[in-house]
């Protein structure tokens, strides 16, 4: 599977439509054994047959065109629940895959995952590759949010918690960096952070540890990929090229 999000191989007929949201394999059997599928415009009864890249696949004289990965960064909303609908413990809670009406794939996932109040940016993709290497913990791939807090908080809190500090685990966190946000005095109430972990409720612990409480935060960035603030909360729209891209450079070994 490329960064292009092209396909590199033909597949089964079966596999094509299921992959594309025309059913479970066995609908999908169905309707191509009912004739309802066709390929390069002529009907197509058997499940096995390979499609390639060229070839005119469509279902009931609908043309389905096939996608093998899909990027939207989406400007995740406050009570939905950072997961796929597969991975829901209650089937009436709303997930963030939810809210991405144009998805041609069934198989989408968040890169990630926001607590249920946290904001802002989530990349919702299939390619499981980047999302891979984008969380794995070697990559150290910044996460930048906004966070306001209930008692504003020192230089002297700021250093120590750039420097890492305990918050219950087995390791003191990893260094990380913070800056007021603008037009504030000493003590802050309003900080960014940028963080390269992604432990449980990390950063609500962090402030934990120097006696505030985070009461509103963003994500505003993961690695290069920065939060369109055009998106109104629950809003989401495709990674463009140079987008997708760039998160592959981010990740490349120099």
């Amino acid at each position: 599977m490329t960064a292009s999000g092209e396909r590199d191989t033909a597949m089964r007929l079966d596999k094509y439509l299921c992959d594309m949201g025309a059913g479970t394999r066995s609908e999908v059997k169905k309707l191509i054994a009912a004739g309802r599928v066709t390929v390069n415009g002529l009907p197509e009864k058997n499940a096995g047959r390979k499609v390639e890249e060229r070839d005119r696949v469509a279902l009931s004289g609908e043309e389905i065109l096939y996608t093998a990965c899909e990027y939207y960064m989406l400007n995740k909303p406050a009570g939905v629940i950072s997961a796929s609908r597969a991975d829901l413990r209650k089937q009436e809670e709303r997930c963030v895959v939810d809210l991405i009406d144009s998805r041609k794939r069934k198989d989408l996932f968040p890169v990630g995952r926001l607590d249920k109040d946290t904001v802002g940016l989530l990349l919702i993709t299939n390619d499981g590759q980047l999302a891979h290497r984008l969380l794995s913990p070697k990559k150290h791939v910044g996460k930048t949010y906004y966070a306001e807090l209930s008692r504003g908080i020192s230089r002297e809190d700021m250093e120590r918690l750039s420097q890492g500090v305990d918050i219950g685990d087995e390791k003191p966190t990893l260094p990380c960096s913070l800056r007021p946000a603008e037009g504030q005095q000493e003590p802050f109430s309003r900080i960014y952070i940028t963080i390269c972990e992604g432990r449980f409720h990390q950063i609500k612990r962090m402030f934990a540890a120097v006696g505030s409480q985070v009461t509103r935060l963003k994500r505003l960035a993961m690695g290069p990929l920065r939060l369109d603030e055009s998106l109104p909360e629950g809003g989401y729209r495709a990674l463009t090229q140079t987008e997708i891209q760039a998160l592959y450079n981010s990740l490349t070994v120099k």
